[in-house]
């Protein structure tokens, strides 16, 4: 059978063969958490999650009545109620600490205990659900998302997984399941990932690493409020200690998974509904500044310009040619192994968002032009490379042009690469899903990368993280428009069930299915 994404109003699903799974949208991921947690928690798998081809009828349909009461029909309910808690009236957004955020914290909060969980809230506003399990001090699995959004979101990104771990862990807890965990689980709806109110991404997370400054506490809002005003204003004293104090100790930490939409075109364009994500890209960003000779625009000939526009213009093009032929410009000397630049032809990526001239006036020969360079790709030393060759064509482009040129670096961040067990068991379960789905499939699994940063991005320097991505209709996100198909959030409950499945290392389902 043919790979293939139906670009159709209703947008039918990779491979499934029986269309009549759209209603299960939003429960669908609720499902991948139930079987990942059954993989993560359970010595052994209830009867009632072990999907075999011989199942009774009655034990299905209990089952699935169970299963759609609490992890479709309430879990939609719950996503479209949040989904309705903005700080602006026509279009959605929460940014840290605002009055928004704090009543879908409450929310989630509420619901987390419905669901059986003990929670509180730390000092950078992190909203905690755990559950102990049959040992306490057994090292937890934490599993986490962001409750923040960016300005006109989509309601998608980040509540998506918070509402169907709390849902998942409510089917656990409603059938008496809740306290047979092997290990404790922690779910972890995070303050802030998105940086929109500060301009500081994962203040949540990388406070829970050990990785956030405490000068970060002095950083200002554009009101002038700085996050220590923000925290005090909400009612918590926050200091340096308090603050030091939320880091978790590794020791009781056994891993972080999360599950998270695409928010690219990849998938879509790969025909697959899931993806296994194979780390976080590194990023570096350049600002370029080149200068020439201001002038008239009518009385200065072609020949003699110093032009800074049309230099700009050409290193910009030859930027673009360098990341999408990087084996062209790249040598072996010593410093690009054939694995680096394998992995530059794959996951390298160059934008160049802005451009300001001075004095930018229609008749007038800029004097100056800056430009940003976004580049990120998950090999650094790849990044490192581009970044060298880059700059050799800058200099040389503007020696050849008479203009002069500078390069300022002002953000480097190494890739955060994911654990190579967790990602290969992804990877699995994924397959095995899609086969028990569909038959026997000839492609394999989609190993990408992660362009977009994560809260996983923080977190792995606290522990192993592992991620999955589910494809998103058009690659659109941190917009209104941003969609999960319905099948396809189907396909990520089957392959949670297998996850559980390769874990346990017994079989779970029936050999002949």
């Amino acid at each position: 059978m043919a790979i293939a994404y139906a670009n159709t109003d209703s947008m039918a699903a990779f491979l499934i063969k029986d269309h009549h799974h759209h209603h299960h949208q939003h429960s669908s991921l609720s499902f991948f958490f139930s079987y990942l947690l059954f993989f993560l928690l359970f010595s052994s798998p209830p009867t009632a999650y072990a999907f075999t081809g011989d199942v009774a009828e009655d034990s299905k349909n209990r089952r699935d009545d169970l299963f759609v009461e609490i992890l479709k029909d309430e879990a939609v309910g719950r996503l479209n109620e949040l989904g309705k808690v903005s700080d602006a009236a026509r279009y959605l957004e929460r940014t840290f600490l605002s009055p928004a955020s704090i009543k879908a914290r409450f929310l989630l909060k509420k619901w987390m205990e419905d669901s059986g969980l003990r929670t509180w809230v730390d000092c950078m506003g992190n909203l905690h659900g755990r559950a102990e399990g049959r040992n306490a001090s057994a090292e937890a699995l934490l599993i986490g998302s962001h409750l923040d959004t960016v300005v006109d979101a989509g309601k998608f990104d980040g509540a998506l997984g918070i509402i169907s771990a709390i849902s998942a862990l409510k089917v656990f807890y409603m059938s008496g399941k809740l306290e047979e965990l092997k290990r404790p689980i922690e779910v972890i709806a995070f303050s802030d990932e998105e940086g929109v109110r500060f301009q500081s991404t994962f203040l949540g997370s990388a406070a829970i690493a050990g990785i956030l400054p405490v000068s970060s506490l002095e950083i200002s809002d554009k009101s002038g409020m700085s996050i220590k005003d923000v925290i005090t204003e909400s009612g918590v004293e926050i200091t340096e200690e308090n603050l030091l104090q939320l880091k978790y100790d590794r020791k009781s930490v056994w891993g972080y998974v999360e599950v998270h939409i695409e928010q690219g075109p990849v998938l879509e364009w790969t025909g697959f509904p899931l993806g296994v994500v194979r780390g976080i890209a590194g990023q570096s960003r350049l600002k370029v500044t080149v200068r020439g000779s201001q002038g008239h625009a009518g009385t200065v000939p072609m020949p003699l310009r110093q032009d800074p526009m049309a230099a700009s213009a050409e290193l910009i093009v030859q930027l673009e040619k360098l990341c999408k032929q990087p084996e062209s410009y790249l040598s072996f000397d010593g410093h690009c192994s054939d694995f680096t630049l394998k992995s530059l032809s794959t996951s390298l990526v160059c934008t160049v968002g802005e451009i300001s001239t001075w004095p930018s006036a229609s008749n007038v020969i800029p004097g100056q032009v800056t430009f940003t360079v976004d580049l990120r790709t998950i090999d650094d030393i790849g990044r490192e490379a581009v970044i060298y060759e880059f700059s050799n064509q800058v200099h040389k482009i503007c020696s050849s042009r008479s203009v002069s040129c500078n390069i300022e670096r002002k953000h480097d961040a190494n890739a955060v690469i994911s654990d190579s067990e967790l990602s290969s068991q992804l990877k699995s379960a994924a397959s095995a899903a899609l086969k028990k789905m569909v038959g026997d499939i000839q492609e394999e699994v989609p190993i990408l990368m992660s362009g977009a940063g994560h809260d996983a991005m923080a977190m792995s320097y606290l522990t192993k993280v592992g991620m999955l991505f589910v494809r998103c209709r058009g690659g659109v996100s941190h917009s209104p428009a941003e969609h999960v198909l319905d099948d396809d959030i189907w396909a990520a409950d089957q392959t949670a069930q297998q996850f559980d499945q390769v874990e346990c290392g017994r079989a779970i389902v029936d050999a002949g299915d």
